[in-house]
């Protein structure tokens, strides 16, 4: 079911979502070579508490025997999403995704970010550039009067157009007091099909490009998911709100 969302459940997102945008800068000040996931996951976690915010990732799951144990998705190099954070150690030349999401006062925020460790390659920096503005292209056209598919028809192409691809095992989606809500939201489609926008409605858009092929698999986790021929990922992640002229985003 779609839920469109009054400005007072509107308002509690963006506090949700605030956290989010605050975490995100705050662990970037942290990513560096030898630094492991763990410690990134225990400064996120402390800071969202501090903040009375719940880490919305941790204990999530429709598997109760496998559920995420984890505050942040720390994904490194060929890892696209949903890597579980641990005793890895960041290395100089990777780049690293770190998602998360925020639940507070019974609503959600949730973002993400790919960042360089240290001096990375040039081919890296440009994943991250075109997948970071793959994002902005897609919240452009998220404005009463669109349709869905006009967000991912825009990701798409311009991912495509600089030579890398789109996930497609893998979407964006809803937000506001579930995590994951309805509409699915992916990266690509035709423009002018799906859900016409309406003010008001929350999603939080999301692209994942991958450096080669757009196929990936599921690690033995159950959780990690890598790029199928090893090339590297990006993501960037940003919940908005979908209004009249310009959609008005929530995690900057």
């Amino acid at each position: 079911m779609i839920k469109i969302k009054n400005e007072r459940e509107i308002a509690l997102i963006r506090e949700s979502s605030k956290i989010v945008a605050e975490v995100l800068r705050l662990l970037e000040s942290q990513i560096r070579p030898g630094v492991t996931t763990q410690e990134l996951d225990r400064v996120a976690e402390d800071f969202i508490r501090s903040n009375g915010g719940t880490p919305a990732f941790k204990g999530y799951g429709q598997d109760r025997f496998n559920l995420f144990p984890a505050t942040i998705c720390t994904s490194i190099d060929d890892q696209v999403v949903h890597g579980i954070p641990g005793n890895r150690v960041l290395r100089e030349g990777e780049i690293i995704s770190i998602d998360v999401g925020v639940r507070k006062n019974g609503f959600y925020g949730d973002g993400a970010a790919t960042f360089a460790v240290g001096k990375i390659s040039d081919t890296k920096a440009r994943l991250m550039k075109i997948t970071r503005e793959s994002l902005a292209k897609g919240i452009e056209r998220a404005v009463a009067g669109n349709y869905l598919h006009d967000i991912s028809a825009a990701v798409q192409e311009y991912v495509e157009t600089a030579g890398f691809s789109v996930v497609r095992d893998l979407v964006g989606h809803g937000v506001g007091s579930e995590l994951h809500e309805d509409p699915a939201v992916p990266n690509y489609g035709k423009a002018g099909t799906g859900l016409k926008l309406k003010e008001g409605l929350t999603l939080a858009i999301e692209p994942m490009v991958n450096g080669g092929t757009y196929k990936v698999r599921i690690a033995d986790d159950g959780w990690t998911v890598y790029t199928m021929d090893a090339e590297p990922s990006a993501h960037f992640e940003h919940t908005i709100v979908v209004r009249k002229n310009n959609a008005e985003v929530l995690t900057n």
